[in-house]
Parts: C-alpha cells; sequence; structure tokens
C-alpha cells in the first residue's frame, strides 16, 4: 500500500538559454508574477497560481552548459507534493518498486521549505518528492 496520496504539482524547472525573452513570455504573456530569484545559481521563479515555475539560466550553477535544444533535454525536473512524507515508509515504498531516492533534504518549493528526495522515472527524468508545507515530517 502506498504510504501518501499526491496533492498536486509543486513547481516545474525549465533551463532557458535566454532569460530575458523567457521572463517577458512567462511574465508579460502568460501572467506570472516574480515570486524570488538566487542570480548566483542562476534561478529565477515565477508564480503560477498557486505553483512555481523556476527557470535556470544555461551556463549558471543550476543550469549547466549543454545549450538548450528543441531536439534535446530542457526539463530539469518536476515536483510533487505529498500529502505525508514518512521518509522510512517512503523510501520502503520506493525500494519494493526498485527505485533509489537521493538523500532527503529541505528544499524551497511554491508552500515554502520542506522536506524532498529526488527519483528517476523510466526515461530518465527526473522527480522531486517534496513534503506539503504543514505535514507532520517523521
Amino acid at each position: 500500500m502506498r504510504p501518501f496520496s499526491l496533492v498536486g504539482l509543486d513547481h516545474i524547472v525549465l533551463r532557458v538559454a535566454d532569460l530575458d525573452a523567457s521572463l517577458h513570455f512567462y511574465q508579460e504573456i502568460l501572467g506570472c508574477s516574480k515570486e524570488r530569484q538566487q542570480p548566483d545559481l542562476g534561478l529565477y521563479q515565477l508564480r503560477a497560481g498557486q505553483q512555481l515555475i523556476d527557470l535556470v539560466t544555461i551556463g549558471s550553477k543550476l543550469g549547466g552548459t549543454v545549450p538548450v535544444s528543441p531536439d534535446g533535454r530542457n526539463q530539469d525536473h518536476f515536483c510533487l507534493t505529498l500529502d505525508e512524507f514518512d521518509e522510512v515508509s517512503l523510501r520502503e515504498y520506493l525500494a519494493s518498486h526498485g527505485l533509489e531516492a537521493s538523500e532527503a533534504g529541505e528544499r524551497y518549493g511554491a508552500e515554502g521549505y520542506g522536506l524532498s528526495v529526488y527519483i528517476k522515472d523510466p526515461d530518465g527524468n527526473t522527480v522531486e518528492l517534496k513534503a506539503s508545507v504543514g505535514i507532520p515530517l517523521s
């Protein structure tokens, strides 16, 4: 039995080649608002309703050096919010499905800081599983 239920999508992280063009698109065209930024990491977080869209610039600490390409991987990871985050039960559950989780860490998302782990989907995409803020952490 699964030791959690999904609450929703917390955020998505996109690698961008032209930050100004991306900020214009997401803010001016789609109506996202600026949440916070960490230029030293190349991270620009935009509010999209209750979720976040994180833009990371190519050539930055988080964005890496591989150019953006329509034929290549442009998404860094996406994050799902969990209603419960019992790390032991979560790891046991994931292991029972042949999945290895990263070390748990306190990370920032749409609801603020919370514990999360990273796993890989069958295609190698990174999925972050993050505690909903306000739930008990075990």
